[in-house]
């Protein structure tokens, strides 16, 4: 009889709960989230501890390297070959020099370089005038030495500019005479510049086997 009872009872129980409690299936085993990889209606199921990317979302930005200064790296850049520009360089003239008499002064000169002398009168400045006491002609291979002039050697030049001297002092004094003169002096001068030397081909030369 009591186990009749027990089990009467428990049926009770068990119809009362089911008509007051609903239990659903789906509260015990909840939906698993659905992650969408790809533009597929498929979709594919992921654990709840599981990161969730979407297609949509952006790659984060990575930082930029860092390096030291012993290797960071060093781009070399090579400039452009420019083209290259053909120049005509004018023929070299003969390397000669000569030693003209001017007045009473001898003077070594050569072609393309200025002179100073002594005051050449009647000349003026953009004048040309030609020294014929040519007493010798040199060049790098040759020597034409004059007897005592090169005949028909001439040397070219023009007048660039007529000029003074520095100033000489010139101081006299005589002792217990009071008497002092203290007198400045700067002596004119004419500056040429040579232009040419010719004429001297057609002379002996002396040259080195010879001597």
């Amino acid at each position: 009889m009591a186990c009749c009872s027990t089990t009467s009872s428990a049926l009770f129980l068990c119809s009362h709960l089911k008509l007051h409690c609903r239990v659903s299936p789906a509260l015990h085993n909840p939906p698993l989230p659905s992650l969408s990889l790809s533009n597929s209606k498929k979709p594919i199921l992921a654990s709840p501890h599981s990161l969730w990317f979407s297609s949509k979302q952006k790659n984060p930005p990575l930082a930029p390297p860092r390096f030291s200064e012993a290797e960071a790296p060093v781009l070399e850049v090579q400039p452009e070959p420019e083209p290259a520009q053909i120049v005509s360089q004018a023929p070299k003239r003969e390397e000669v020099f000569a030693v003209v008499m001017i007045g009473s002064r001898q003077y070594i000169v050569f072609p393309g370089r200025y002179i100073h002398t002594q005051r050449l009168k009647g000349a003026n400045v953009n004048d040309k005038i030609i020294l014929n006491k040519v007493l010798l002609v040199g060049t790098k291979t040759s020597t034409y030495i004059g007897k005592p002039v090169v005949p028909n050697t001439a040397v070219h030049a023009v007048v660039e500019e007529q000029g003074l001297d520095p100033k000489v002092i010139v101081f006299k004094y005589k002792k217990k005479k009071k008497y002092r003169r203290n007198i400045g002096h700067r002596q004119p001068n004419t500056r040429i510049r040579i232009t040419g030397i010719t004429g001297y081909q057609d002379s002996p030369a002396v040259t080195l086997n010879s001597l």
